[in-house]
């Protein structure tokens, strides 16, 4: 049976209870962030507020007269409420099986939208930043024309989050894949500079933020209380690079930053885990990051790799994609998928009928769970 049918067939009451008035608030509030973000930049909110932000503000002061308690007065109120109201406040009441409590949609330290308030503006019919991503690389892939030359350019967004100008001098640069990727990158914007200078994080390549936005001393001090980064889970063995000539510096679109940059580190791992099986395998187009395998027997078997925080939020997204293969394996970062509860909540989230077909997986268990779906095949062949 393929998705479609299994989707009708069984789909669980996540998305119905994700109906309540508080739950599709914290929705649009969520898209307002993320589109205030990259419109405003975060500095200032000056009148008249964008369509998007007074609709928003609008529906958040009927909701609170309607829940009897007191609404924002503005627009930079309204930004300090997703910065410390969490999905779980009454006010919203999103529901557990839908988001992880405790998620804000602005970052308490970075003062930017959260990972999850970017998964959460991409839940909904219309796909929103995911969607977004996919289509900026659909258009990619149409202008390379061949396989080869969307792959290198695929290849350079996924590893280069931010270019500096020194680079164009480095091993591998390359200008034919430059030419055809730059409109993908823009000026560094004013809310990711502190005092003048752009900071960097050394583990997954994106920007970072001080709590106090001041550049910090190299050092211990800079613990994970005092740094946000994108990437929101890297650790603070090393400071944040430094980079003093942001003027000279390109940083790759929020979308692709997110959706495909983050989760490069763990597609790579999950693709070593390929060649060194002896797996052959070839992209697939449409999923951020999906391969179909070569020799994997009578059935069809994919690998789709992502990294997201909210594991329902990850299965609604693969429920409502497009056919699926016999089995896909969905690898996600270890240290995501040992989390209490994540596992459980991915599984739970699914129709039952895709439940044995989307098989949540880590590169360390990858190879395991090839070999088990193999075995699998066999028995029921």
């Amino acid at each position: 049976m393929r998705a479609g049918a299994a989707r009708r067939a069984d789909r669980p009451d996540t998305r119905g209870e994700s109906e309540g008035a508080g739950s599709e608030l914290f929705r649009e509030l969520a898209r307002m962030v993320v589109a205030l973000a990259e419109v405003q930049g975060l500095r200032s909110f000056a009148l008249p507020y964008p369509g998007l932000a007074q609709r928003a503000l609008d529906r958040t002061v009927m909701h609170c007269l309607d829940a009897g308690e007191e609404p924002p007065k503005s627009l930079p109120e309204l930004w300090e409420w997703c910065r410390t109201k969490p999905a779980d406040d009454p006010l919203f009441a999103v529901p557990a099986s839908l988001v992880t409590p405790g998620a804000t949609l602005v970052h308490p330290v970075g003062r930017m939208p959260t990972r999850s308030c970017l998964e959460v503006a991409s839940y909904g019919p219309d796909g929103g930043v995911a969607a977004q991503a996919r289509a900026l690389l659909g258009d990619l892939e149409a202008r390379c024309g061949t396989g080869e030359r969307y792959r290198q350019c695929r290849s350079f967004l996924a590893r280069h989050a931010v270019v500096h100008q020194q680079d164009r001098f480095g091993p591998g640069w390359s200008k034919a894949v430059w030419s055809r990727i730059k409109d993908l990158y823009g000026p560094l914007p004013e809310s990711l500079l502190v005092d003048g200078d752009f900071l960097r994080c050394p583990s997954c390549g994106l920007p970072a933020l001080p709590r106090d936005r001041a550049v910090p001393v190299p050092g211990p001090s800079a613990t994970d209380a005092d740094i946000w980064c994108e990437g929101e889970e890297c650790p603070r063995d090393d400071p944040p690079e430094l980079i003093r000539d942001p003027e000279q510096t390109w940083i790759l679109r929020r979308p692709l930053r997110t959706f495909l940059a983050l989760p490069h580190r763990t597609e790579e791992a999950a693709l070593d885990v390929l060649d060194r099986a002896g797996i052959s395998h070839e992209p697939l187009s449409g999923p951020l990051s999906a391969y179909r395998l070569r020799d994997a027997g009578p059935a069809i078997v994919d690998i789709q790799v992502y990294d997201r925080l909210q594991p329902a939020l990850l299965a609604a997204h693969l429920t409502d994609s497009a056919p699926l293969a016999d089995r896909t394996l969905v690898v996600v970062p270890d240290a995501l998928a040992g989390r209490d509860g994540y596992r459980e909540a991915f599984t739970d989230a699914l129709p039952a009928l895709l439940r044995d077909r989307l098989v949540l997986t880590t590169p360390v268990d990858l190879g395991p769970d090839l070999g088990r779906a193999r075995k699998e095949e066999k028995d029921d062949a």
